[in-house]
């Protein structure tokens, strides 16, 4: 078996969440047996079972507090609508655990200790909505809205409920409300301001301690993300600052007394914990690299999940040694990445770059571009990159105007002129990749999945003489029936990033969209989608492929039963070698340039 598949193949687990009155109690993710499902583990006895066993895979699950019950989400394979279930700890029958809700898409949950559930909704018809859900009655809704809302958090003794909202219209800055269970509003927060000087806030979590009505909120006030304390009864806020760079998130210590800082910036992260109390900050010890997520227990340890481009992931705990090990093979490691910046027209442009180890230039390149496209490519471990790089390729991967890490600024940059920002960057990293000798330029690979196969098709067909072939997975190819087909929660991100609806601004979806130029596209294309995919719904993509068939164009489509994706690990191994393959015909030899239609 090569190393690109038992980098896949190996299994992996995701940090343990804990049941905050049953810290014993665990419920974690694994591709152990080929599909990633949810798993129960009892830390005192050790003992592990897996949760859920569906042919697609389920990621989504939530402890109760008393660690009695697991709540996981219930869709048809992968198309992201359905309802929530739950399960006992220690095993039994699945059954609703909303009765009385239709299915939806989901719109956060929250759940008390006595069992009261908050569950955020939205559909098509009625926009969010958010439930009270008492044992033994029926859904109680307290929120409705046409515009994109959900559950934040519940408070520690059940009786503040905090929603994040946009009912200003701007779905990328979020305001803050808090209500009473039965919808009583009792405090608003909202930093939007309109246009390109809208702020969000974004909670992070009510205070662990019954009667603290202390909300830790994320906000932008100076920029970036950064946390602080709002105290819901009486309106005061209060600046932790933080003198730290990047963008900066948190979550409470158990006991109230701290909180646990988690700071992005170029690339990596760290953790730090902040006492509340004096407002000191301490360095907690995690090696160099990303920290994808991480908890305090109890006991006042870190668990945290941390990897590197060149390291596969592991749960480890500043108590010491590794949380939980996977079974089974570990997965091979790869290379690690290079920092490169680069100057752009919207300021200097970090990209990642690996290369096969002792290779010189010029290499063939793939330029691999993340999704989102609030996201950042990180120094983590990925399959997929290291995939390429064991085939001889470089990879670069870059954090263009819209990635998150580097400021507001920088991620609000790309409204209006969607796509075609994100694309003058990665121009000018071409530029650089080429110029320093790294990239072969009749061998550039223009790759990515949702929002980076959007930005690959429309690269394709607005730089046509930049690439040699192209790879998009699960794309954007037709912007404007994408926009009637996704779920709504989409849609209302599609009126901020665009400034109105394709029949309010048809120009700008026109401009951006990319089947305007797909008879500009001059190199093949492969395309893969999954079939129940909501937020990059398959007409649109099927209209895309339909103009590259009408003029003979040098294309390959291929559609899975899955939705944005898949948690089958067979399936994304398939995907991969099909793209490997795909780009071995039809890349140029050395010496040769690129040829297509």
């Amino acid at each position: 078996m090569p190393d690109w598949e038992k980098r896949f193949r190996a299994p992996r687990v995701s940090l343990p969440e804990w049941a905050w009155d049953a810290p014993s109690r665990a419920l974690f993710v694994s591709n152990a047996t080929g599909t990633y499902e949810l798993y129960a583990w009892d830390r005192e006895t050790g003992g592990q079972r897996q949760v859920t066993d569906r042919p697609n895979g389920t990621t989504d699950g939530v402890l109760s507090p008393d660690g009695e019950w697991i709540w996981w989400f219930s869709d048809t394979d992968g198309d992201e609508f359905g309802v929530w279930m739950r399960q006992p700890f220690a095993g039994g029958e699945d059954v609703p655990a909303a009765p009385g809700l239709a299915a939806s898409y989901p719109g956060g949950l929250a759940i008390g200790r006595d069992g009261t559930a908050v569950v955020g909704r939205s559909t098509d018809d009625e926009g969010s909505t958010i439930h009270v859900v008492r044992p033994g009655r029926p859904p109680e809704e307290i929120y409705r809205h046409r515009e994109s809302a959900g559950v934040g958090d519940l408070s520690h003794d059940g009786t503040l409920i905090a929603i994040e909202h946009t009912e200003h219209g701007d779905a990328m800055h979020a305001a803050l409300r808090v209500v009473r269970p039965d919808g009583a509003v009792v405090a608003e927060l909202d930093d939007s301001k309109g246009g390109t000087e809208a702020l969000g806030l974004g909670v992070l979590g009510f205070a662990p301690v019954d009667g603290d009505t202390r909300l830790l909120v994320g906000h932008q006030r100076r920029g970036r993300w950064e946390p602080m304390l709002w105290d819901v009864a009486t309106g005061a806020e209060t600046d932790l600052g933080l003198d730290l760079p990047g963008d900066v998130s948190a979550e409470w210590y158990p006991d109230g007394s701290g909180l646990l800082i988690v700071h992005s910036f170029e690339a990596r992260s760290e953790l730090w914990r902040y006492e509340i109390a004096t407002g000191r900050q301490v360095r907690v010890d995690t090696p160099a690299g990303s920290v994808s997520s991480a908890t305090a227990r109890p006991d006042g340890a870190v668990e945290y999940l941390w990897s590197s481009a060149e390291r596969p992931p592991v749960v480890r705990s500043t108590a010491g040694g590794v949380v939980l090990e996977p079974p089974g093979m570990k997965p091979p490691a790869s290379v690690p990445v290079e920092d490169v910046w680069v100057p752009g027209p919207g300021g200097r442009i970090h990209a990642l770059v690996q290369r096969p180890a002792g290779a010189r230039g010029p290499l063939p390149t793939v330029f691999e571009i993340h999704g989102g496209p609030t996201w950042h490519d990180s120094d983590a471990f990925a399959a997929a990159p290291a995939a390429w790089v064991d085939h001889g390729y470089a990879v670069v991967r870059v954090n263009y105007r819209g990635s998150t890490g580097y400021g507001r600024e920088w991620t609000d940059a790309l409204k209006h002129r969607v796509g075609l920002i994100e694309l003058e960057d990665i121009a000018a990293v071409r530029e650089w990749a080429v110029t320093s000798g790294l990239a072969d330029p009749a061998r550039l690979v223009l790759t990515g999945g949702s929002w980076g196969g959007y930005l690959t098709l429309l690269g394709l067909g607005t730089q046509p003489d930049a690439w040699a072939l192209g790879i998009a997975a699960v794309p954007v190819a037709d912007y404007v029936t994408a926009y009637h087909d996704e779920m709504e929660a989409l849609k209302a991100l599609d009126r901020t990033l665009f400034g109105g609806s394709p029949e309010e601004v048809p120009e700008r979806f026109e401009a951006s969209s990319p089947i305007t130029y797909v008879d500009r596209v001059r190199v093949p294309v492969y395309i893969s989608a999954g079939v129940n995919d909501p937020r990059c719904p398959i007409r649109q993509i099927d209209n895309y492929v339909d103009r590259l068939a009408a003029r003979d164009a040098v294309h390959e489509v291929y559609r899975y039963d899955a939705g944005h994706g898949s948690l089958v690990v067979e399936e994304r191994i398939k995907q991969v070698r099909l793209e490997l393959a795909f780009a071995a015909r039809h890349l140029p030899q050395p010496g040769t340039r690129a040829e297509g239609r």
